[in-house]
C-alpha cells in the first residue's frame, strides 16, 4: 500500500501508522526502531517531522504568541489592620496575561504558589 501521507516515502502506510502509534505511546526512537525493524536514523527523521508539525499546529491555534506580559495584582481594601503587603488578608488575587497589541486574559486565583500558577 502506497503511503498517502508522505509523497516520497520508502515505507508503507501501515508501517507509518505504526510509527505514529508508537510515538504517541512515548517510546524512544531506539525502541520504535526495534519494534518496527527500521533504522533508528529513519525513525528520528519521522519523529522530528511529527514534532515540527505539532509545534506548527500549536502556534496556529494558540491565542497567545509573540510578546506576552504576565502579572498578578491584589484587589481589595486599601488598608486593613493587621498583615501588610502581598499576603494581606481580604484581598482578591487576580492573575493576568496581556498579549502585546492584543487581548487580556485574567483569572482569579486562590494563592500565588508555583503549583497554582502552572
Amino acid at each position: 500500500m502506497k503511503n498517502k501521507y508522505i509523497k516520497v516515502s520508502h515505507i508503507s502506510e501501515p508501517k507509518f501508522r505504526e510509527i505514529i502509534k508508537l510515538f504517541s505511546e512515548d517510546l524512544s526512537a531506539t525502541q520504535i526502531s526495534h519494534l518496527t525493524n527500521l533504522n533508528r536514523n529513519t525513525i528520528n527523521c519521522y519523529l522530528m517531522l511529527f514534532r515540527e508539525r505539532m509545534v506548527k499546529i500549536c502556534e496556529e491555534t494558540s491565542p497567545l504568541s509573540g510578546e506576552v506580559e504576565v502579572d498578578e495584582s491584589y484587589f481589595g481594601a486599601s488598608r486593613v489592620r493587621g498583615k501588610r503587603g502581598r499576603g494581606a488578608r481580604g484581598k482578591t488575587i487576580v492573575f493576568g496575561l496581556l498579549k502585546r497589541e492584543g487581548k487580556v486574559y485574567i483569572e482569579i486565583v486562590s494563592d500565588v504558589t508555583k503549583a497554582t500558577m502552572d
